[in-house]
């Protein structure tokens, strides 16, 4: 298996939610979001963990915080400032906004990724890049697409599975949940 690294992109403004993301205390009262999703990651076991945007209070040791280093820019400058830090082959990325996605999903896409190919879910046209697997070898496509202020992670993706560098893999029905996100107050639910 090829070695992997794991990265929480944590840098978005939070505008339709209207106040940080990251610090959202989940419904269950079983913490905030930023520590669910940071417990998602290190169940598998990558080399080194990744915090991409600010740093927030409470975050434990070990972990890498990497600011964005193309202000704007979106998730795009996330996943570029996090490949130039990584010395694995792989880089789980996972948005801090999914708060249903396992740790047992995203192993199941580590395990069908190689060094120079990672793994993206597909729904029809419609690609879900930030709980995904990214090959070390996509930093360049990242950063020449942040050189063109071309920010749209979609457009990495496509760029990415013509160069053979990303697989789509169909979402299967069971799997569709995982990918719910909150971003305003009202995707909140009580689950």
């Amino acid at each position: 298996m090829a070695s992997f690294s794991a990265a929480l992109l944590a840098g978005g403004l939070s505008r339709r939610m209207g106040r940080d993301k990251a610090l959202l205390p989940l419904p269950d009262a079983a913490g905030l979001l930023w520590q669910r999703q940071l417990a998602v990651l290190t169940e598998l076991q990558p080399e080194e963990i990744f915090w991409s945007g600010p740093e927030r209070p409470g975050l434990p040791g070990g972990i890498r915080i990497v600011p964005d280093e193309v202000p704007d820019a979106g998730p795009l400058a996330g996943l570029g400032a996090c490949l130039e830090k990584s010395q694995s082959d792989l880089l789980v990325v996972l948005a801090i906004d999914l708060p249903r996605m396992t740790s047992t999903f995203l192993r199941s896409l580590i395990e069908r990724s190689t060094s120079s190919c990672g793994i993206v879910v597909r729904e029809g046209d419609h690609f879900e890049p930030l709980a995904a697997v990214y090959p070390k070898g996509i930093s360049e496509l990242v950063n020449g697409q942040l050189a063109r202020k071309s920010h749209a992670l979609r457009d990495l993706v496509v760029l990415a599975i013509e160069q053979k560098m990303l697989r789509p893999v169909q979402m299967e029905e069971a799997d569709r949940d995982l990918f719910t996100n909150w971003n305003s107050p009202g995707d909140i639910d009580p689950r």
